[in-house]
């Protein structure tokens, strides 16, 4: 990892997030007033593909807004670094070693061939995005104009497949809490973009060649995403089951068809079919968990990632064995260098959340419960919210030095602890002095 490279990635994302504010504070792309704390909220959440609101998206946002934010979830999805790199090669440039490290680090990819993986990863994106357009355009031609059915489902698939969670309905997803047909499109969608680009090209890789193996971090990401989806639909689904604010309206294979779509969204993107506000505090709680590990690593998805925590477990449960064999998955050892980041990426992830968490308790005066949830959907870039009462997040309710803080979370969560943590401390010198082994009890 090089610092001088995530320097020029952390600046990129602000440049790209600072611009979008500038383009959503223009007259012809908002409705009515916007403070610009409110448009660079708007930018950092579709950039950092968030989907937290302080604006009522489709009210707020001109045609021309709401396709800035569009270019804001795609760069933020893909990767600014990426874009630019995919740029000269179509220009039939090729990238001198400083720019494939940048698209490398942009994509959290280490292999060489670093051309061919990006023009997979956009292929890949524009074939998702398309097929997910296409599907959500002719259901939304049901009851709407073809125009506005495809631009409908146009933003909806960007958004799903980046995780960003902004929709162009008032009340998102709520007026199709009923339809099968939208909610799995965009589950769908939301799934794959979770998955991690290199996933998705080398599940490419096996159905094109049957002796392709893949790796194990791709092994732990499909075990882990199936694993998250089903507890989550199960235990939220049970938690909420007989609440009559939440699931009891609703239909047998309707609660079931919420209850995943629920689970899908609290892991990696901010859509939802049904008030949260309305949720029980014990799913409140449990959400946070599932929010904090997110997706996988080199997605568009947010958290700490499966990997992280898969990793970490397992080294748990072979150092309480005492076993004699190094800690392995799926046939392959797993290193102490990346035990010891796991477990800074979530010690240092825990003390930015609960130390956000009491500082916006203290100083918004806002229930502990709900700023906690707000606080993880923003740090882990998922986007749902108790809201403000109406159809904007709690954040609406925040004043400038609660969005500022909320905003900084959105982009710390986005650029990931590591590469922030790594950007603030630096590198420690090389040091060729081994201090003898001290005596620690535990």
């Amino acid at each position: 990892m090089n610092q001088k490279t995530l320097k020029i990635i952390f600046l990129s994302y602000l440049l790209v997030v600072l611009a979008g504010a500038i383009a959503l504070m223009l007259p012809f792309a908002h409705h009515g007033k916007l403070a610009f704390i409110d448009a660079l909220f708007t930018a950092t959440s579709a950039t950092c593909v968030t989907g937290l609101i302080v604006k009522i998206t489709p009210e707020s946002f001109s045609i021309f807004g709401q396709a800035i934010l569009v270019l804001l979830m795609q760069i933020g999805g893909v990767g600014y670094m990426s874009i630019v790199s995919l740029f000269y090669l179509f220009m039939r440039k090729s990238l001198n070693i400083h720019e494939k490290n940048l698209a490398k680090e942009s994509l959290n990819y280490a292999n060489h061939d670093i051309p061919i993986f990006l023009r997979k990863v956009f292929l890949f994106t524009f074939i998702i995005e398309l097929a997910g357009t296409l599907i959500l355009a002719l259901r939304f031609s049901t009851h709407m104009s073809i125009p506005q059915a495809l631009w409908q489902g146009f933003f909806h698939s960007v958004a799903a497949f980046n995780n960003a969670g902004f929709s162009l309905f008032r009340d998102n997803l709520m007026g199709y809490q009923t339809d099968a047909t939208i909610l799995l499109t965009i589950g769908a969608l939301i799934i794959l973009g979770g998955l991690g680009y290199l996933v998705l090209v080398e599940l490419h890789a096996k159905l094109m060649h049957q002796r392709f193996m893949l790796s194990a971090h791709t092994k732990i990401t499909l075990v882990g995403t199936v694993l998250l989806l089903l507890s989550g639909t199960l235990l939220l689904g049970a938690i909420e089951w007989n609440n009559p604010n939440f699931f009891g309206h609703l239909s047998l294979e309707h609660r079931f068809l919420n209850s995943f779509f629920l689970s899908v969204n609290f892991r990696t993107s901010g859509f939802n079919s049904l008030d949260l506000s309305q949720l029980s505090d014990t799913s409140l709680f449990c959400s946070t968990i599932f929010m904090m590990i997110g997706g996988g690593a080199g997605s568009t998805a947010g958290g700490i990632k499966i990997t992280t925590v898969a990793v970490l477990i397992i080294a748990t449960l072979h150092t309480i064995k005492i076993s004699n064999q190094p800690p392995h998955a799926f046939k392959r050892t797993i290193s102490a260098e990346v035990i010891h980041r796991s477990s800074a990426i979530i010690f240092v992830a825990s003390f930015i959340v609960i130390l956000a968490t009491v500082v916006l308790v203290q100083t918004q005066h806002s229930a502990f419960l709900p700023t906690l949830f707000e606080v993880v959907s923003a740090f882990c870039t998922v986007g749902v919210s108790v809201g403000n009462g109406d159809v904007l997040s709690l954040s609406q309710t925040f004043d400038l030095v609660g969005k500022s803080l909320v905003i900084a979370l959105m982009l710390i969560g986005r650029m990931g602890i590591f590469a922030v943590g790594f950007l603030i401390v630096g590198k420690e010198k090389i040091k060729h002095v081994q201090y003898p082994e001290g005596r620690i009890i535990l």
